[in-house]
């Protein structure tokens, strides 16, 4: 088609908003649609800090990475990684530790494509084209049984991600599974929209129509999911509070996102 990105593949549906599209263009992205755009810009109409939040959540995500690398954490599992962007989880944990393996998974094509374009001469990691919903394909995938030893620590990541698993996909069976295999001394690094905040219930159904519409929860339910690990502290807390490295602001309810650490026993 005359005017596409080379980076565009095929079987994409302009018409449909994409989660990973929306949210690489509140990061400021390149790889989004109008489609994506419309409706994000819709839904910050009704809450303004939305990109805001977006960036407090990655930036959740490098400090929880450095605190797992701390503990001597290798690999990692990044499930629902979208398109990526600077400051990827291989980037932040290779730059600590250059011998860290991560496998990636998405099903957005275009996370995929430009994701294995990116990641091409990488040996330590490797993209899933895979559902988050389908843990037995992604466990005894031959890539990550190549990269991860599920007999040593390893930390999974569902970063801006269980807001995408409606209850009827029984969220908590799913955490289960993935628990299973990983070693004592692992962690499962998490963030999660919340249904707390006025704006955020608001906001939500501006994103029905994308593949992955949205299902807030409650602080609560959020500590009911994640109750098979034991938190570090601080608990599930906003994603500015989660070990800031400087004050968190006045309003850390914008960050709209409730973050947390657990740890296998």
């Amino acid at each position: 088609m005359a005017g596409v990105p080379d980076w565009v593949p095929s079987q994409i549906d302009w018409n449909q908003p994409s989660v990973a599209r929306i949210y690489d263009y509140a990061l400021g992205g390149a790889h989004n649609f109008e489609t994506d755009r419309r409706a994000q810009d819709a839904a910050l109409e009704v809450f303004p800090h939305l990109n805001d939040a977006a960036r407090a959540n990655r930036a959740f995500l490098h400090r929880a990475l450095r605190f797992c690398l701390d503990r001597g954490v290798r690999q990692f599992l990044d499930l629902g990684s979208g398109i990526p962007t600077v400051g990827n989880v291989h980037e932040v944990a290779q730059d600590i530790a250059p011998e860290s393996r991560v496998v990636y998974v998405d099903h957005d094509p275009v996370a995929v494509t430009h994701a294995r374009s990116m990641l091409a001469d990488d040996p330590n990691t490797a993209f899933l084209h895979e559902d988050i919903r389908a843990p037995h394909r992604i466990l005894e995938h031959p890539d990550a049984l190549r990269l991860l030893d599920f007999d040593q620590p390893i930390a999974v990541l569902m970063v801006g991600m269980l807001h995408y698993v409606n209850d009827a996909s029984d969220p908590q069976h799913l955490l289960r599974d993935y628990r299973a295999r990983m070693a004592p001394g692992s962690y499962f690094i998490a963030s999660h929209l919340t249904s707390d905040l006025p704006e955020m219930r608001s906001a939500a159904p501006f994103f029905d129509d994308s593949r992955n519409p949205m299902t807030l929860r409650g602080r609560s339910e959020i500590e009911a999911l994640l109750g098979d690990f034991d938190l570090v502290e601080p608990g599930v807390v906003f994603t500015v509070e989660w070990r800031p490295e400087g004050p968190p602001g006045e309003h850390p309810e914008r960050s709209a996102c409730y973050a947390a650490v657990g740890r296998c026993r």
